[in-house]
Protein backbone atom coordinates (compact mmCIF):
# COMPACT_ATOMS: atom_id res chain seq x y z
CA UNK A 1 0.00 0.00 0.00
CA UNK A 2 1.39 3.40 -1.00
CA UNK A 3 1.89 5.62 2.05
CA UNK A 4 1.75 9.42 1.89
CA UNK A 5 2.85 11.33 4.99
CA UNK A 6 1.69 14.91 5.60
CA UNK A 7 4.09 17.01 7.68
CA UNK A 8 2.24 20.03 9.05
CA UNK A 9 -1.16 18.43 8.41
CA UNK A 10 -2.75 21.07 10.62
CA UNK A 11 -2.87 23.32 7.55
CA UNK A 12 -6.29 21.79 7.26
CA UNK A 13 -7.72 23.56 4.21
CA UNK A 14 -4.67 22.68 2.12
CA UNK A 15 -4.59 19.16 3.57
CA UNK A 16 -8.26 18.76 2.65
CA UNK A 17 -7.68 19.72 -0.97
CA UNK A 18 -4.59 17.58 -1.42
CA UNK A 19 -6.33 14.54 0.03
CA UNK A 20 -9.37 15.13 -2.17
CA UNK A 21 -7.18 15.43 -5.26
CA UNK A 22 -5.29 12.25 -4.30
CA UNK A 23 -8.39 10.17 -3.67
CA UNK A 24 -10.12 11.30 -6.85
CA UNK A 25 -7.57 9.14 -8.68
CA UNK A 26 -9.12 5.66 -8.66
CA UNK A 27 -5.65 4.09 -8.59
CA UNK A 28 -4.91 5.90 -5.31
CA UNK A 29 -8.19 5.15 -3.53
CA UNK A 30 -6.54 2.74 -1.08
CA UNK A 31 -3.65 4.96 0.01
CA UNK A 32 -2.39 5.06 3.57
CA UNK A 33 -2.52 8.73 4.54
CA UNK A 34 -0.42 9.48 7.63
CA UNK A 35 -0.99 12.87 9.26
CA UNK A 36 1.55 14.58 11.51
CA UNK A 37 1.38 17.90 13.33
CA UNK A 38 2.79 19.31 16.57
CA UNK A 39 -0.60 20.74 17.60
CA UNK A 40 -3.12 18.17 18.87
CA UNK A 41 -6.19 20.29 18.10
CA UNK A 42 -5.11 20.98 14.55
CA UNK A 43 -4.19 17.32 14.08
CA UNK A 44 -7.64 16.24 15.27
CA UNK A 45 -9.30 18.56 12.73
CA UNK A 46 -6.99 17.28 9.98
CA UNK A 47 -7.87 13.68 10.84
CA UNK A 48 -11.59 14.42 10.89
CA UNK A 49 -11.24 16.22 7.56
CA UNK A 50 -9.37 13.31 5.98
CA UNK A 51 -11.96 10.80 7.15
CA UNK A 52 -14.85 12.89 5.84
CA UNK A 53 -13.19 13.35 2.45
CA UNK A 54 -12.43 9.64 2.23
CA UNK A 55 -16.06 8.74 2.99
CA UNK A 56 -17.57 11.34 0.65
CA UNK A 57 -15.42 10.25 -2.28
CA UNK A 58 -16.10 6.56 -1.64
CA UNK A 59 -12.41 5.83 -1.31
CA UNK A 60 -10.78 3.14 0.80
CA UNK A 61 -7.88 5.06 2.30
CA UNK A 62 -6.36 4.16 5.63
CA UNK A 63 -6.08 7.28 7.79
CA UNK A 64 -3.69 7.62 10.72
CA UNK A 65 -2.71 10.64 12.81
CA UNK A 66 0.14 11.11 15.25
CA UNK A 67 2.11 13.75 17.13
CA UNK A 68 5.27 11.66 16.61
CA UNK A 69 7.05 12.50 13.36
CA UNK A 70 9.04 9.27 13.19
CA UNK A 71 5.87 7.21 13.53
CA UNK A 72 4.28 9.20 10.71
CA UNK A 73 7.32 8.64 8.49
CA UNK A 74 7.50 4.88 9.01
CA UNK A 75 6.96 3.20 5.65
CA UNK A 76 6.44 6.50 3.81
CA UNK A 77 6.78 6.54 0.02
CA UNK A 78 6.00 10.25 -0.27
CA UNK A 79 6.42 13.01 2.31
CA UNK A 80 4.47 16.25 1.79
CA UNK A 81 5.93 19.15 3.76
CA UNK A 82 3.73 22.19 4.44
CA UNK A 83 4.87 23.48 7.82
CA UNK A 84 4.85 27.10 8.93
CA UNK A 85 7.35 27.47 11.74
CA UNK A 86 6.19 30.07 14.24
CA UNK A 87 2.71 30.34 12.75
CA UNK A 88 0.84 33.60 12.32
CA UNK A 89 2.68 35.25 15.23
CA UNK A 90 6.04 34.90 13.48
CA UNK A 91 4.55 36.03 10.17
CA UNK A 92 3.28 39.24 11.77
CA UNK A 93 6.76 39.94 13.17
CA UNK A 94 8.30 39.47 9.71
CA UNK A 95 5.97 42.11 8.30
CA UNK A 96 5.29 44.55 11.12
CA UNK A 97 8.84 45.04 12.45
CA UNK A 98 10.27 46.01 9.01
CA UNK A 99 7.25 48.27 8.45
CA UNK A 100 8.23 50.29 11.52
CA UNK A 101 11.58 50.96 9.86
CA UNK A 102 9.87 52.09 6.64
CA UNK A 103 10.32 48.82 4.71
CA UNK A 104 7.02 47.77 3.16
CA UNK A 105 6.26 44.18 2.19
CA UNK A 106 3.10 42.60 0.82
CA UNK A 107 3.52 38.87 1.55
CA UNK A 108 7.02 38.39 3.00
CA UNK A 109 7.43 34.65 2.39
CA UNK A 110 9.83 34.28 -0.56
CA UNK A 111 12.81 36.64 -0.59
CA UNK A 112 13.78 39.88 1.13
CA UNK A 113 13.71 40.25 4.89
CA UNK A 114 10.52 38.23 5.36
CA UNK A 115 11.80 35.37 3.24
CA UNK A 116 15.18 35.37 5.00
CA UNK A 117 13.75 35.06 8.49
CA UNK A 118 11.06 32.58 7.47
CA UNK A 119 13.82 30.44 5.95
CA UNK A 120 16.01 30.65 9.04
CA UNK A 121 13.09 29.49 11.20
CA UNK A 122 12.36 26.61 8.83
CA UNK A 123 15.89 25.29 8.23
CA UNK A 124 16.31 23.58 11.64
CA UNK A 125 13.02 21.71 11.17
CA UNK A 126 13.97 20.71 7.61
CA UNK A 127 17.31 19.45 8.90
CA UNK A 128 15.55 17.29 11.49
CA UNK A 129 12.90 16.09 9.03
CA UNK A 130 15.43 14.99 6.41
CA UNK A 131 17.52 13.30 9.11
CA UNK A 132 14.45 11.32 10.16
CA UNK A 133 13.75 10.43 6.54
CA UNK A 134 17.33 9.21 6.11
CA UNK A 135 16.84 6.93 9.12
CA UNK A 136 13.27 5.75 8.53
CA UNK A 137 12.28 6.13 4.86
CA UNK A 138 15.42 6.96 2.84
CA UNK A 139 13.77 6.13 -0.47
CA UNK A 140 10.80 8.44 0.03
CA UNK A 141 10.31 11.52 -2.14
CA UNK A 142 10.03 14.84 -0.30
CA UNK A 143 7.38 17.08 -1.86
CA UNK A 144 7.82 20.55 -0.40
CA UNK A 145 5.14 23.24 -0.38
CA UNK A 146 6.65 25.36 2.40
CA UNK A 147 7.95 28.82 1.52
CA UNK A 148 10.47 30.24 0.90
CA UNK A 149 10.45 27.50 -1.71
CA UNK A 150 13.82 28.07 -3.36
CA UNK A 151 15.68 28.53 -0.09
CA UNK A 152 14.10 25.47 1.51
CA UNK A 153 14.89 23.12 -1.36
CA UNK A 154 18.39 24.62 -1.57
CA UNK A 155 18.89 24.01 2.16
CA UNK A 156 17.64 20.43 1.82
CA UNK A 157 20.22 19.89 -0.92
CA UNK A 158 22.94 21.09 1.48
CA UNK A 159 22.00 19.07 4.57
CA UNK A 160 20.47 16.04 2.84
CA UNK A 161 21.77 15.64 -0.71
CA UNK A 162 20.87 11.95 -0.52
CA UNK A 163 17.14 12.66 -0.02
CA UNK A 164 15.15 13.14 -3.22
CA UNK A 165 13.24 16.40 -3.05
CA UNK A 166 11.24 18.73 -5.25
CA UNK A 167 9.49 22.00 -4.50
CA UNK A 168 5.93 22.35 -5.77
CA UNK A 169 4.07 25.57 -6.42
CA UNK A 170 0.92 26.21 -8.45
CA UNK A 171 1.92 29.66 -9.72
CA UNK A 172 2.94 28.57 -13.23
CA UNK A 173 -0.30 26.69 -13.82
CA UNK A 174 -2.51 29.47 -12.52
CA UNK A 175 -0.61 32.11 -14.48
CA UNK A 176 -1.32 30.21 -17.71
CA UNK A 177 -4.92 29.60 -16.66
CA UNK A 178 -5.57 33.26 -15.81
CA UNK A 179 -3.92 34.57 -18.97
CA UNK A 180 -6.03 32.23 -21.08
CA UNK A 181 -9.15 33.61 -19.40
CA UNK A 182 -7.92 37.15 -19.99
CA UNK A 183 -7.42 36.71 -23.72
CA UNK A 184 -10.43 34.42 -24.22
CA UNK A 185 -8.56 31.25 -25.16
CA UNK A 186 -9.30 27.81 -23.64
CA UNK A 187 -6.53 26.48 -21.42
CA UNK A 188 -7.04 23.01 -22.84
CA UNK A 189 -4.71 22.58 -25.78
CA UNK A 190 -2.52 25.49 -24.73
CA UNK A 191 1.23 24.87 -24.60
CA UNK A 192 3.13 26.75 -21.93
CA UNK A 193 6.59 26.40 -20.46
CA UNK A 194 8.24 28.54 -17.81
CA UNK A 195 11.68 28.72 -16.22
CA UNK A 196 13.47 30.89 -13.69
CA UNK A 197 13.11 30.92 -9.91
CA UNK A 198 10.02 30.20 -7.84
CA UNK A 199 7.54 33.10 -7.87
CA UNK A 200 9.74 34.80 -10.46
CA UNK A 201 9.81 32.37 -13.35
CA UNK A 202 9.21 33.51 -16.88
CA UNK A 203 6.60 32.29 -19.32
CA UNK A 204 9.02 31.46 -22.13
CA UNK A 205 6.49 29.63 -24.32
CA UNK A 206 2.79 30.43 -24.52
CA UNK A 207 1.01 29.12 -27.59
CA UNK A 208 -2.01 27.20 -28.85
CA UNK A 209 -2.12 25.06 -31.97
CA UNK A 210 1.18 26.59 -33.07
CA UNK A 211 0.02 30.19 -32.57
CA UNK A 212 2.07 32.39 -30.26
CA UNK A 213 -0.37 33.86 -27.72
CA UNK A 214 1.86 36.73 -26.57
CA UNK A 215 0.63 39.08 -29.35
CA UNK A 216 -2.96 38.53 -28.18
CA UNK A 217 -1.90 39.33 -24.63
CA UNK A 218 -0.18 42.55 -25.71
CA UNK A 219 -3.28 43.60 -27.67
CA UNK A 220 -5.46 42.97 -24.64
CA UNK A 221 -3.21 45.07 -22.41
CA UNK A 222 -3.17 47.98 -24.87
CA UNK A 223 -6.97 47.88 -25.09
CA UNK A 224 -7.45 48.10 -21.32
CA UNK A 225 -5.48 50.82 -19.49
CA UNK A 226 -6.42 49.34 -16.13
CA UNK A 227 -4.32 46.29 -16.91
CA UNK A 228 -1.25 48.50 -17.09
CA UNK A 229 -1.73 49.21 -13.39
CA UNK A 230 -0.84 45.62 -12.53
CA UNK A 231 2.68 44.99 -11.28
CA UNK A 232 3.05 41.88 -13.42
CA UNK A 233 2.04 43.76 -16.53
CA UNK A 234 4.67 46.41 -15.74
CA UNK A 235 7.29 43.65 -15.41
CA UNK A 236 6.09 42.14 -18.70
CA UNK A 237 6.37 45.54 -20.45
CA UNK A 238 9.92 46.13 -19.20
CA UNK A 239 11.35 42.60 -19.38
CA UNK A 240 9.39 41.17 -22.32
CA UNK A 241 8.28 37.95 -20.62
CA UNK A 242 5.36 37.45 -18.24
CA UNK A 243 6.31 36.52 -14.64
CA UNK A 244 4.60 33.62 -12.95
CA UNK A 245 3.46 34.99 -9.61
CA UNK A 246 0.79 37.46 -8.61
CA UNK A 247 1.32 41.19 -8.56
CA UNK A 248 0.99 41.11 -4.77
CA UNK A 249 4.00 38.82 -4.52
CA UNK A 250 5.96 40.31 -7.40
CA UNK A 251 5.83 43.86 -6.06
CA UNK A 252 8.14 43.08 -3.13
CA UNK A 253 10.80 41.34 -5.24
CA UNK A 254 11.68 44.62 -6.96
CA UNK A 255 13.12 48.04 -6.08
CA UNK A 256 10.54 49.70 -8.34
CA UNK A 257 7.22 49.54 -6.52
CA UNK A 258 7.04 49.67 -2.72
CA UNK A 259 9.55 52.43 -2.09
CA UNK A 260 7.09 55.26 -2.81
CA UNK A 261 3.47 56.05 -2.00
CA UNK A 262 2.93 57.14 -5.60
CA UNK A 263 4.00 53.78 -7.02
CA UNK A 264 1.95 51.90 -4.44
CA UNK A 265 -1.14 53.88 -5.35
CA UNK A 266 -0.56 53.59 -9.09
CA UNK A 267 -0.11 49.82 -9.00
CA UNK A 268 -2.84 49.30 -6.37
CA UNK A 269 -0.57 47.36 -4.03
CA UNK A 270 -1.53 46.69 -0.40
CA UNK A 271 1.41 46.60 2.03
CA UNK A 272 1.08 44.06 4.86
CA UNK A 273 -1.55 42.20 2.85
CA UNK A 274 -0.44 38.80 4.13
CA UNK A 275 -1.48 39.62 7.68
CA UNK A 276 -5.09 39.72 6.55
CA UNK A 277 -4.64 36.55 4.50
CA UNK A 278 -3.11 34.78 7.51
CA UNK A 279 -6.00 35.85 9.73
CA UNK A 280 -8.43 34.52 7.10
CA UNK A 281 -6.57 31.20 7.20
CA UNK A 282 -7.07 31.03 10.96
CA UNK A 283 -10.75 31.74 10.38
CA UNK A 284 -10.94 28.90 7.85
CA UNK A 285 -9.49 26.53 10.43
CA UNK A 286 -12.09 27.61 12.95
CA UNK A 287 -14.84 27.09 10.36
CA UNK A 288 -13.58 23.60 9.54
CA UNK A 289 -13.42 22.67 13.21
CA UNK A 290 -17.00 23.86 13.72
CA UNK A 291 -18.28 22.06 10.63
CA UNK A 292 -16.78 18.77 11.75
CA UNK A 293 -18.15 19.17 15.27
CA UNK A 294 -21.63 19.83 13.85
CA UNK A 295 -21.48 17.04 11.26
CA UNK A 296 -21.63 19.43 8.31
CA UNK A 297 -19.93 18.76 4.98
CA UNK A 298 -16.71 20.63 4.23
CA UNK A 299 -16.31 22.48 0.95
CA UNK A 300 -14.31 20.57 -1.66
CA UNK A 301 -12.97 22.35 -4.72
CA UNK A 302 -13.05 20.60 -8.06
CA UNK A 303 -9.87 20.30 -10.10
CA UNK A 304 -7.51 22.30 -7.89
CA UNK A 305 -4.59 21.24 -10.12
CA UNK A 306 -2.10 20.86 -7.28
CA UNK A 307 1.07 19.10 -8.35
CA UNK A 308 1.71 16.71 -5.43
CA UNK A 309 -1.24 14.40 -6.26
CA UNK A 310 -0.20 14.41 -9.92
CA UNK A 311 3.40 13.53 -9.04
CA UNK A 312 2.30 10.69 -6.77
CA UNK A 313 -0.14 9.36 -9.37
CA UNK A 314 2.47 9.43 -12.15
CA UNK A 315 5.10 7.63 -10.09
CA UNK A 316 2.64 5.01 -8.80
CA UNK A 317 0.90 4.33 -12.12
CA UNK A 318 3.58 5.25 -14.65
CA UNK A 319 1.33 7.79 -16.38
CA UNK A 320 3.71 10.38 -17.80
CA UNK A 321 2.96 14.04 -17.30
CA UNK A 322 4.88 17.32 -17.27
CA UNK A 323 4.67 19.71 -14.32
CA UNK A 324 6.82 22.65 -13.20
CA UNK A 325 9.02 22.02 -10.19
CA UNK A 326 11.80 23.52 -8.09
CA UNK A 327 15.03 21.55 -8.19
CA UNK A 328 18.77 22.07 -7.90
CA UNK A 329 20.29 23.75 -10.95
CA UNK A 330 22.48 20.95 -12.24
CA UNK A 331 22.92 22.07 -15.85
CA UNK A 332 19.28 23.15 -16.19
CA UNK A 333 19.56 26.94 -16.64
CA UNK A 334 22.93 28.02 -18.01
CA UNK A 335 22.92 31.64 -16.86
CA UNK A 336 21.75 31.10 -13.28
CA UNK A 337 24.20 29.84 -10.63
CA UNK A 338 24.96 26.12 -10.53
CA UNK A 339 23.74 24.59 -7.27
CA UNK A 340 21.01 27.18 -6.77
CA UNK A 341 17.38 26.11 -6.96
CA UNK A 342 15.47 26.88 -10.14
CA UNK A 343 11.97 26.29 -11.44
CA UNK A 344 11.78 24.33 -14.69
CA UNK A 345 9.49 21.86 -16.46
CA UNK A 346 9.80 18.35 -15.03
CA UNK A 347 8.62 15.11 -16.60
CA UNK A 348 7.25 12.66 -14.03
CA UNK A 349 6.83 8.93 -14.69
CA UNK A 350 7.32 5.57 -12.99
CA UNK A 351 11.06 6.20 -12.85
CA UNK A 352 10.63 9.46 -10.93
CA UNK A 353 11.49 13.06 -11.77
CA UNK A 354 13.25 14.22 -14.93
CA UNK A 355 13.91 17.99 -14.94
CA UNK A 356 14.24 19.65 -18.35
CA UNK A 357 17.38 21.53 -19.30
CA UNK A 358 16.17 24.83 -20.77
CA UNK A 359 19.52 26.40 -21.68
CA UNK A 360 19.95 30.12 -21.05
CA UNK A 361 17.16 32.42 -19.98
CA UNK A 362 16.76 35.71 -21.83
CA UNK A 363 19.56 37.80 -20.29
CA UNK A 364 17.25 40.45 -18.89
CA UNK A 365 15.16 37.77 -17.18
CA UNK A 366 18.23 36.13 -15.66
CA UNK A 367 19.43 39.55 -14.51
CA UNK A 368 16.20 40.18 -12.60
CA UNK A 369 16.49 36.72 -10.99
CA UNK A 370 20.01 37.62 -9.83
CA UNK A 371 19.22 39.62 -6.66
CA UNK A 372 16.64 37.02 -5.59
CA UNK A 373 19.27 34.26 -5.81
CA UNK A 374 21.89 36.44 -4.10
CA UNK A 375 19.58 36.82 -1.09
CA UNK A 376 18.98 33.07 -1.07
CA UNK A 377 22.68 32.19 -1.41
CA UNK A 378 23.70 34.40 1.50
CA UNK A 379 20.88 33.04 3.68
CA UNK A 380 22.00 29.48 2.96
CA UNK A 381 25.58 30.43 3.77
CA UNK A 382 24.52 32.14 7.01
CA UNK A 383 22.84 28.96 8.19
CA UNK A 384 25.63 26.71 6.93
CA UNK A 385 28.45 28.65 8.60
CA UNK A 386 26.63 30.19 11.57
CA UNK A 387 27.83 33.64 10.52
CA UNK A 388 25.20 36.23 11.63
CA UNK A 389 26.75 38.97 9.47
CA UNK A 390 25.50 37.09 6.42
CA UNK A 391 21.87 37.51 7.49
CA UNK A 392 22.22 41.29 7.30
CA UNK A 393 24.17 41.07 4.06
CA UNK A 394 21.43 38.87 2.57
CA UNK A 395 18.81 41.51 3.34
CA UNK A 396 21.15 44.22 2.02
CA UNK A 397 21.14 42.50 -1.40
CA UNK A 398 17.34 42.67 -1.65
CA UNK A 399 16.14 45.39 -4.03
CA UNK A 400 13.09 46.29 -1.99
CA UNK A 401 15.17 46.63 1.19
CA UNK A 402 18.14 48.53 -0.24
CA UNK A 403 15.90 50.95 -2.13
CA UNK A 404 13.96 51.75 1.04
CA UNK A 405 16.45 51.63 3.94
CA UNK A 406 20.03 52.59 4.70
CA UNK A 407 22.48 49.79 5.52
CA UNK A 408 22.54 50.98 9.14
CA UNK A 409 18.76 50.67 9.35
CA UNK A 410 18.91 47.19 7.80
CA UNK A 411 21.36 46.07 10.49
CA UNK A 412 19.18 47.47 13.29
CA UNK A 413 16.04 45.94 11.78
CA UNK A 414 17.69 42.52 11.54
CA UNK A 415 18.84 42.77 15.15
CA UNK A 416 15.27 43.43 16.24
CA UNK A 417 13.98 40.48 14.20
CA UNK A 418 16.65 38.21 15.70
CA UNK A 419 15.47 39.17 19.18
CA UNK A 420 11.81 38.78 18.19
CA UNK A 421 12.20 35.26 16.76
CA UNK A 422 14.56 34.08 19.49
CA UNK A 423 14.80 30.32 19.88
CA UNK A 424 13.16 29.63 16.52
CA UNK A 425 16.42 30.66 14.82
CA UNK A 426 19.55 28.50 14.66
CA UNK A 427 21.53 29.18 17.85
CA UNK A 428 24.68 30.62 16.16
CA UNK A 429 22.56 33.19 14.29
CA UNK A 430 20.99 34.78 17.38
CA UNK A 431 23.94 37.16 17.79
CA UNK A 432 23.30 40.89 17.41
CA UNK A 433 25.64 42.57 14.92
CA UNK A 434 26.71 46.24 15.06
CA UNK A 435 26.03 48.18 11.89
CA UNK A 436 29.46 49.75 11.81
CA UNK A 437 33.09 48.73 12.44
CA UNK A 438 33.67 47.38 15.94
Amino acid sequence: MTRVTFIGAGSVVFTRQLIADLLRFSELADLHIALFDIDQERLDVAEGTARQVNDRLGARATISATLDRKTALTGADFVINMIQVGGIAATKKDLEIPARYGLRQTIGDTTGVGGVFRALRTFPVLTALTADMREICPGALLLNYTNPMAMNIWWASVVAPDIRAIGLCHSVYWTANDLCELIGVPLEGTHYRAAGVNHQSWLLEFSREGQDLYPLLREKIVSDPELERRVRVEIFRRIGYYPTETSEHSAEYLPWILRSDEQIAHFRVEPLQYIGISEENVGEFDSARSALAEGRELHLEEGAAEYAPQVIHSIVTGQERVIHGNVVNAGLIDNLPAGSVVEVPVTVDADGLHPHAVGALPPQAAALNGPYLAVAALTIEAARTGNPDLIRQAVLMDGNANSSLTPEAIWRMCDELVLAHGDLLPEPLRELVPGSFR
